[in-house]
């Protein structure tokens, strides 16, 4: 494993594939969704989705989107949604792309109305260099008037740190059990939160132990828009809940949503 100074983002998630769904129904939920899917509608076009990963958010945007394209790294996450995708029977208007979001691999003319960042996604962007990229690469996406939105995730360098505790546990799919042990860390110095997670699978009395950690990086409000307006954007609302609330830096999420201009 690289240290976490010189870590990569995008590592662990090949291995989180598996639980990723199982784990994001006990927390997450849908509570996000009707808010993406009615930017979706009111952006009047194709859709881009940054870190599509297993299509939690995909599914439900694609089906009320013109048309769809997702984004992701992790080709072991992009098999999961496209097989959603195909039982949701969605794949004449949707377009999945295994590529790096710091040089989205789209023809120089191809533009979208609406760029989705959910979820902390560009938080796993663990440098400078990386988030800047990738903010140039969606300028260069989105036509004059089109939207980008980011849902920041706020509490993380005030996550207590804590080692091996038993987080989740609960039935999977195929008869297995499965149980997450996770330990947290502060990398201070680098303005990183490490989540180490290990996942013990029961088949039977067949024990499995998956261990990966995913890294993300604190990024404010502020240090956003003076990148987006930096890059060619206007910050047109900073949100502090799914339902529209008023930011503020106690909020439990974090939205922006910015304009092409």
């Amino acid at each position: 494993m690289t240290s976490d100074s010189s870590a990569a983002g995008w590592q662990g998630w090949d291995a989180y594939a598996p639980f990723y769904d199982w784990e994001n129904r006990r927390t997450i939920g849908r509570r996000d969704v009707r808010f993406w899917t009615d930017l979706a509608q009111r952006a009047g076009g194709t859709v881009l989705e940054l870190g599509c990963g297993t299509g939690r958010l995909s599914v439900p945007v694609a089906r009320v989107a013109p048309r769809f394209v997702g984004i992701d790294r992790s080709e072991p996450m992009l098999r999961r949604l496209r097989a959603r995708i195909r039982r949701a029977r969605l794949t004449d208007r949707t377009s999945i792309v295994r590529g790096d979001i710091r040089a989205l691999p789209f023809r120089r003319r191809w533009r979208c109305r609406l760029v989705m960042a959910p979820y902390g996604m560009l938080q796993s962007l663990l440098s400078d260099p990386d988030l800047n990229a990738t903010l140039e690469a969606v300028a260069g996406v989105l036509p004059r008037g089109g939207t980008f939105g980011i849902d920041l995730v706020p509490e993380l360098p005030r996550w207590r740190e804590y080692h091996r505790r038993v987080g989740l546990r609960g039935p999977l799919s195929g008869g297995r059990r499965v149980a997450l042990i996770e330990s947290v860390r502060q990398v201070r110095e680098h303005g990183m939160t490490v989540f180490d997670q290990e996942f013990l699978e029961w088949r039977g009395r067949r024990r499995t132990v998956h261990r990966f950690s995913l890294a993300f990086r604190t990024v404010t409000v502020p240090q956003i828009a003076e990148r987006l307006e930096r890059t060619g954007f206007r910050v047109d609302a900073v949100l502090g809940d799914y339902a529209g609330e008023e930011w503020s830096p106690d909020a439990q999420v974090w939205i922006v949503i910015a304009r092409r201009i």
